[in-house]
């Protein structure tokens, strides 16, 4: 039995013109006209029984005309005729039952509606009903929801998980938006999830606080310099991304003036000594397996002192002359500033997490610890530990983007190595995208290595397995190869014009008036479209139980408190020890 039991004295008016997916209609009386607004849902009556077409109001317009006596006589107009006029997109089909489901909506229109067809809109009891309808969710014991829909609070708003991260997505908003709460809701439904499996990049630490915390969610950090030469920094959430994991090219980018005349030699030298000390690495364990197989990009582990110690032997490297004498080896002199910016890596704190690592980081199965620690969405002491928020607060900000780039690819790469029938799917939520995936590439090579990670993430992750949920409050900044790889968009409030030029360039043409309300949306409310949604439309999102710590700062507050404190000394000793520990 259908939900809509419309009779014609509640029709708004009838279908005017029709042009693909957006129709015309023409109301007669004004007060119907009154009670409608933007983006209010109609439905169709369709020229199949059974059927209502469903659309959107884009436009409400209000024409007046002159009317003449006669052609001869334009002088003086008798009246005026108005034409109260509604543009309406249509998004999809009610079909009163299929098969044995009774009330399903699809987002397809087998049919268009014809000329003079009767309209409705949807209201009162009707609108909680269709909401209902579009509501309707897999029986899974953890259904997605964000929240309730702004045009019935009654109703609550489901969208499809699944479609949610196979098909990538885009959470944007302005400061004060609400973004952060938004990410927190997502977070916190997907952490409830036993066998869930993600990792959120957390770059400003907001979600690393105390209040962050649930079964679920595990926080871990990048080992900062009073964690360096710990045991068991694996085992106790520390992070270490020893540099045997960095490919030829991210080293490179890292140590390499590509300005100087010398490069190509410090390159190729460079290239040739690692290799050789991987290989020299393998004979020391006396493996078998991967020595005839490796590459200068393998993750395997090698001694960069010793291959500081050979770079340095040819630097300084003499070879016999013509005439007994000894004279300068062809790279003499040659690799003495490689070897500086090495050197300087090398002893550089802040970078200890890379380059200061001990005995354990160099085992040829560190490795696999690691890939648990990142990957594992297995249980561990019958607590889920799949949601793995990865603080990289204290990651200076000229490497940030290699370094985050560095465990997408790790991750990125073990995924596409694994069995089909042995992967699990796993999601990479990347807070503030704009940093470390964006639209303009500089010459710094080591962030566009990272940007590289993303673009391929985003146009084959989903064959593997590894989906992409792109959070920033500058989408005008973000790389279009990446957003255009996503299919479903929650915006909150976007009060930058060139922010909202993006989402409405992401959308599909009949959609695309729908950016309108984006400056005008409240806090905490955001405009879902894509595939994970039967319907566009608002949501209000409901305020999370785990609390990031993302607070706007009250500065009118603040500054009429006269017992505000100020704590300058623990400051300025985190920033000498690189590390927010107060000690």
């Amino acid at each position: 039995m259908s939900i809509f039991d419309f009779e014609d004295n509640l029709s708004i008016g009838s279908v005017y013109s029709v042009d693909t997916a957006t129709i015309i209609i023409r109301v007669d009386q004004i007060e119907k006209l009154r009670k409608l607004q933007v983006n209010h849902l109609i439905a169709i009556k369709s020229s199949k029984s059974g059927q209502h077409l469903i659309g959107i109001i884009n436009r409400i317009t209000r024409k007046a005309t002159d009317e003449v006596t006669s052609p001869e006589d334009i002088s003086e107009p008798t009246h005026f005729l108005t034409e109260n006029i509604l543009k309406v997109n249509l998004i999809g089909t009610l079909l009163d039952k299929v098969g044995s489901k009774n009330n399903v909506f699809k987002r397809t229109l087998d049919t268009v509606p014809e000329i003079d067809a009767n309209c409705f809109p949807i209201i009162g009891d009707n609108i909680t009903k269709f909401m209902k309808v579009i509501s309707s969710h897999e029986n899974y014991n953890n259904p997605l929801s964000l929240g309730k829909y702004s045009i019935d609070e009654n109703a609550e708003a489901f969208l499809d998980g699944n479609r949610v991260f196979q098909r990538h997505a885009v959470i944007v908003g302005s400061t004060g938006s609400g973004k952060s709460w938004c990410v927190a809701k997502l977070i916190e439904q997907t952490a409830k999830l036993p066998m869930a499996n993600a990792v959120l990049f957390d770059i400003h630490g907001e979600y690393s606080g105390e209040y962050f915390k649930a079964d679920g969610i595990q926080h871990i950090k990048v080992a900062n310099p009073e964690d360096l030469g710990k045991k068991d920094n694996l085992l106790n959430n520390i992070l270490m991304l020893p540099y045997w994991l960095l490919t030829y090219e991210e080293m490179l980018a890292m140590l390499l003036d590509r300005s100087d005349s010398n490069a190509p030699n410090q390159a190729m030298i460079f290239s040739k000594t690692v290799f050789e000390a991987k290989e020299a690495y393998l004979d020391s364990i006396g493996d078998t397996s991967f020595k005839g197989h490796i590459t200068i990009d393998s993750p395997i582990p090698y001694c960069l002192e010793s291959v500081l110690d050979t770079i340095r032997d040819l630097d300084i490297g003499m070879v016999p002359g013509s005439n007994g004498k000894e004279k300068q080896g062809p790279f003499n002199g040659k690799l003495t500033r490689f070897i500086q910016r090495l050197d300087a890596k090398i002893q550089d704190k802040r970078l200890g997490f890379l380059f200061q690592v001990s005995v354990a980081e160099l085992e040829i199965d560190w490795l696999n610890k690691l890939c648990n620690l990142l990957m594992c969405g297995t249980k561990l002491n019958d607590k889920n530990r799949g949601i793995k928020v990865i603080d990289f607060s204290e990651i200076p900000s000229d490497i940030l983007p290699l370094v985050i780039g560095l465990v997408a690819r790790l991750i990125f790469t073990v995924q596409q190595w694994t069995t089909s029938d042995k992967r699990h799917p796993i999601s990479l939520l990347c807070d503030e995208a704009h940093l470390y995936i964006p639209e303009r590439i500089s010459q710094d090579s080591a962030s566009e290595l990272g940007l590289r990670t993303f673009e391929r993430i985003a146009k084959e992750g989903r064959k593997y397995g590894v989906s992409l949920v792109v959070i920033s409050q500058r989408p005008s900044e973000v790389n279009r190869t990446v957003l255009s790889q996503c299919n479903n968009f929650i915006s909150l409030r976007l009060s930058n014009a060139e922010d909202q030029a993006v989402i409405k360039r992401l959308l599909p043409e009949n959609l695309a008036g729908l950016t309108d309300i984006l400056p005008i949306l409240d806090i905490g409310e955001a405009l879902v479209v894509g595939d994970c949604s039967l319907l566009p439309t608002r949501i209000l999102i409901d305020e999370p139980t785990i609390k990031p710590d993302s607070a706007t700062i009250q500065f009118w507050k603040e500054w009429s408190n006269d017992e505000a404190e100020q704590d300058i000394a623990n400051a300025v000793s985190g920033l000498r020890r690189q590390s927010k520990v107060v000690c």
